[in-house]
């Protein structure tokens, strides 16, 4: 038996941010809105408010998500919300934005810390109704029933997924992204191809979360790069939000595996952005997880290219390969390149191994790892070379 959870709505296309003040509305009056300063400057917070107060809305701001998310920033916004009477919240901005408000959204009518509800603590009360309209194509979390907090006093990232934490609607408007530079297209981007890979071939996966990560791995190796070189081309954005979308609800459902179990911690610690740490590690553990994927693997490579007639190895090896060459067209670093001292990450292995192992994520993978190999993958990744890589080369 199969669980399959998503928003009560998810409103998405050209033009879709028009109909927030409809939307919004029916929840209440007093919207809280849960933001960054990139948005205010973009105009994109201007415009939300616009929308939001046509309809006779009130409207509030807490602005201050401009980094991964933490537990201050959700402190500081529950705060603001309880101050101002808030009824409703509005989230516009990327993962950092709405893991945020995720958060506020559920402690408010749920008293206490957020670390909580990473252990065994479930919402009991139904949090405040929560509109998800987000701005890069890549976390998904406008669809998911997960929340991501740093926690500032262990230096950790806190994984924290039930349902109390999917947004009651998403709202996803592809011009919104038009915005995103080069870097963080590439960075949202491959994160939400983990997403869809890692919900495939993840233990926990089910027939409807595999029609999504199939559909979304085909959209982001089919339009990631003219995102990344041309960002104002509207069909390649469409479709990475589409894919973002489409993977956000494959792995809210089927959970991820070892590539965000390690990112996790090197964002924690080393403050690496979540998407470009996914990247970093994602060459190196496809080669680890391969052989207890090969089916899964050339699941995907058959989907992509149906004209192949290869075996499953071989169609495997492809897939890998591809992965590879997106990476490297995307200028990925590896760990050395964004310039983490080597001393510091080498004293810091059995930590995040430790932690990449609690968060559970590694359990889910085909090919489950000890602590000893995490801290070698970790090695591997620190120095990661794409021109190692093995090229493979199939004729229909």
């Amino acid at each position: 038996m199969f669980t399959f959870e998503t928003p009560q709505k998810i409103v998405y296309g050209k033009e879709s941010l028009e109909a927030l003040g409809g939307i919004t509305k029916s929840f209440g009056k007093r919207v809280f809105i849960v933001s960054d300063e990139m948005m205010a400057s973009l105009g994109y917070l201007e415009r939300v408010t616009e929308l939001l107060e046509a309809e006779g809305l009130t409207t509030f701001s807490y602005l201050g998500a401009n980094t991964e998310p933490t537990d201050v920033f959700v402190a500081e916004a529950l705060a603001l919300f309880h101050e101002n009477n808030g009824e409703v919240i509005v989230t516009l901005g990327g993962g950092s934005c709405i893991d945020t408000a995720k958060a506020v959204a559920v402690l408010a009518t749920n008293p206490g810390y957020i670390g909580e509800f990473m252990k065994d603590r479930i919402a009991e009360n139904k949090p405040v109704p929560l509109i998800a309209i987000p701005t890069t194509a890549g976390t998904g979390s406008e669809a998911t029933n997960v929340t991501v907090i740093n926690d500032t006093t262990h230096d950790t990232k806190m994984m924290i997924k039930q349902s109390a934490f999917l947004p009651q609607v998403a709202l996803v408007d592809p011009s919104l992204t038009f915005s995103s530079p080069q870097k963080v297209t590439a960075a949202t981007g491959l994160d939400a191809l983990c997403h869809a890979m890692e919900s495939y071939f993840s233990k926990k996966t089910q027939p409807i979360t595999k029609t999504f990560s199939l559909s979304a791995i085909k959209k982001i190796v089919t339009y990631i790069e003219t995102a990344y070189h041309d960002g104002q081309n509207f069909e390649a954005r469409n479709n990475m939000s589409l894919a973002a979308l489409e993977a956000g609800l494959a792995f809210s459902n089927a959970s991820v595996t070892l590539i965000h179990g390690m990112s996790r911690p090197i964002g924690a610690l080393f403050h690496v952005p979540h998407g470009i740490s996914n990247a970093m590690l994602l060459p190196a553990i496809l080669d680890f997880t391969r052989d207890d994927a090969i089916q899964s693997l050339a699941e995907i490579a058959r989907f992509l290219h149906p004209e192949l007639n290869q075996s499953d190895e071989q169609l495997a090896d492809l897939f890998i390969a591809e992965v590879k060459q997106l990476c490297q067209a995307l200028e990925i670093p590896n760990l050395r390149q964004w310039g983490i001292d080597p001393e510091t990450f080498e004293r810091s292995l059995d930590k995040m191994a430790s932690d990449a192992l609690i968060s559970g994520s590694p359990a889910n993978n085909p090919r489950v790892p000890t602590h000893e190999e995490i801290m070698e993958l970790y090695r591997t990744c620190f120095d990661y070379q794409y021109d190692t890589r093995k090229e493979v080369e199939f004729s229909v």
